[in-house]
This record gives structure tokens, sequence and C-alpha cells, in this order.
């Protein structure tokens, strides 16, 4: 992939470092308070508290819509795109991803904060862009936290130990890049996570070697569940419930919209919030 220079930098905070108490799912450590882990997007396993006979119902529901003229303010290479996807499995096969990544992120901080001894580091916390999401968990990255003293020294910031977990989930295929703009990681940190992303969606690693390359991407889920509403009263208010994020092909910087981000393949995806679109222009060279 070629190298991508945005010409911008997100807001970013100093580290800070918290007692690390467990992992909650594939993308949420707990430290004080769950964390929001950016950039990055793991399939879901409590969803509106769904089960996976309740998800696929919702599926279900979702794709009888797309498929019988509901929905069709939708265009239709996206229509089709969803429905080919949704599968009389798909939400079992994706609740069963999102198990499988809280248990690889567990695994993942389990070793790395674990010292010789036994003892424990603590978790680096280090927020980014707006400080919490709508479930109020901290949007952050989380690494191992060293003490920077002479026996604990920081390592260089090449060295493989300083590697957040957001990192090492999208390296490991159990998580899909999700950058949104304007917590946008810097030049050289964000084209690291671009080519662990490029990496694992070509060699279909994690969730895409277990579940197949047709599992729904947690947005893609939750947007699906979202469409699938028991009750629906209004077409037009589920799609802009589902759909709120513009998204823009990272290779060439054009957007592609609210309704196009299935042409363009997930590790090269960038997401702008529709609010955020007009800011967004003025500080990044998008392309319409």
């Amino acid at each position: 992939m070629a190298n991508v220079d945005l010409g911008f930098v997100g807001p970013s905070r100093p580290a800070n470092d918290h007692d690390f108490v467990k992992i909650v799912d594939g993308d949420t450590p707990r430290v004080t308070m769950d964390i929001r882990m950016v950039s990055i997007d793991t399939p879901e396993t409590r969803f509106e508290s769904l089960t996976p006979a309740s998800a696929q119902a919702k599926l279900e529901r979702a794709k009888a819509r797309l498929q019988d003229g509901t929905y069709d303010a939708l265009p239709e290479p996206l229509r089709e795109y969803l429905t080919s996807r949704i599968t009389p499995d798909a939400a079992q096969r994706h609740i069963d991803a999102g198990l499988k990544a809280t248990d690889v992120h567990e695994q993942k901080v389990d070793e790395r904060l674990t010292l010789p001894d036994g003892t424990k580091r603590k978790m680096a916390v280090i927020s980014t862009g707006a400080l919490l999401d709508d479930n109020g968990r901290l949007l952050a990255y989380t690494a191992p936290w060293f003490g920077g003293g002479p026996s604990d020294p920081l390592p260089p910031r090449d060295d493989p130990r300083r590697r957040t977990f957001n990192l090492d989930m999208v390296a490991s295929g159990w998580a899909a890049l999700f950058v949104i703009y304007p917590s946008i990681p810097r030049r050289s940190d964000l084209n690291l996570l671009l080519s662990e992303a490029d990496k694992a969606w070509n060699g279909k690693l994690g969730a895409w070697h277990e579940f197949g390359e047709d599992l729904l991407l947690a947005y893609e889920y939750r947007a699906c569940i979202k469409l699938g509403v028991k009750e629906l009263q209004d077409p037009a208010k589920a799609i802009a419930e589902a759909y709120q994020r513009v998204c823009v092909d990272l290779r060439t910087m054009t957007e592609v919209g609210l309704y196009g981000y299935h042409a363009v393949p997930p590790q090269h995806r960038l997401w702008i919030w529709a609010s955020d679109l007009e800011q967004a222009r003025k500080d990044l060279p998008l392309v319409r």
C-alpha cells in the first residue's frame, strides 16, 4: 500500500497509567472505566443485549426489507452487498467471532502486562479526539505502561514492546480498521496501522480465517440490526440512524459517501461523521 500522508494530526493527550481490571470484549479493556479502543472495531457480543437468535431475526427482517422495496432509498449496490452477507448463520458467526476476539484481546493483554516475576504492569491509556463515546467509554489507545525509571526504562519508539493493543488486534485479524476523524493517528502510526490491516485482510487472518470473508463487520452488523427493527415506523429514519458516517477511500482520499463504503476494501476505509464533514474538508485533502 502507498505511503499515506493526510497532512493532519488529530488531537492527542499524554498517556496515563491505570490499574488493569479485565477485558470486557475485543475492543474494550477495563481499567478504572471502560475504554473504547479507537481506530479499530471488533465483532459485537452483546449489542442491544441480543442473543444469536434474536439478532438473526432482526438481520432477516433487514434482508427482507432490502429486497422488497422498503429500503429502496439505499443504492442498489449497497442493498445487494448487504443481502449477500446476511446469511442464515450471520448473527451466530458474528457473535462467535466477537467472543473469540475478546479471548484474543485478553490473551494479548495478559502476555504483555505480565512481568517475569509474575507481577502485572499497569496499562497505559492514551486518550484522543473526543473523550467519550455515546456509551460513556473513554476513547483511547492502550499499551503496556513503562515506569520510565532506571529499572523500567521506556523502550525506543519503534520497539515492538511499545505497540498498542489496538494495533495488536488489527494485526491479528480480530479487529477491523475503524479510523474515525478527528481521532486520526500521527502519520507514522497511521501507516503502520494501515500496513498491518492490509496484511491481515489480504492474508485472511483471525476472524476472516475462522469465520469467513463475508463475516459482517461490527459497523455493518450494527447498521443491519437498526434496519431490522421490529416496529418500523419510518424507513427513512431507520436509514438515517444506521448510516451516519461518510466513508473515504484512503488510497485516493475520495469521498464515497454514506452508502458507498462497500466499494472500498476494509483496510482502506476512513470514516467521518456526517456532522463533521464540513470541517474535515478543511483539514484533510479530500476529493469529492
